[in-house]
């Protein structure tokens, strides 16, 4: 089994899509500002970061999908010079939650929330799992 991808549920796609494209700068996979659905694959592959209209997935489950309460999901990102790539992120209109800090003596980690309350993670790894 592989993970595919960590798919976000959102109300205000535009302005979710615009997120995580201009001020993240995930790539994504196909222009889709608009939606109902995008993917965004980091630089170095593997699992990706999607989002899907929540009112569209309402629509294929057959039942309303409620806002959630509190943070349900967290995204996880793997940079390289995380100071660096707070500033630069800042500079595009992000806001840090917490951090850049230690969270072990492996890795540095910063939060922040997109537009849709959707908790993400950066770090970076200090050093590698021996």
């Amino acid at each position: 089994m592989e993970l595919a991808q960590v798919r976000l549920l959102v109300t205000d796609f535009p302005r979710c899509y615009r997120f995580y494209r201009d001020v993240l700068g995930l790539k994504p996979q196909f222009d889709a500002e608009d939606g109902p659905y995008a993917k965004f694959t980091p630089d170095g592959g593997g699992a990706g970061v999607a989002l899907q209209d929540r009112a569209q997935m309402a629509q294929v489950l057959g039942e309303l999908v409620d806002e959630p309460t509190g943070s349900r999901s967290l995204v996880v990102l793997r940079v390289d010079g995380i100071d660096r790539y707070c500033e630069e992120i800042g500079a595009r209109g992000a806001v840090l939650v917490q951090g850049p800090a230690p969270m072990t003596d492996r890795m540095r980690v910063a939060h922040l929330k997109d537009p849709a309350g959707n908790l993400v993670e950066l770090q970076e790894w200090l050093a590698l799992r021996g």
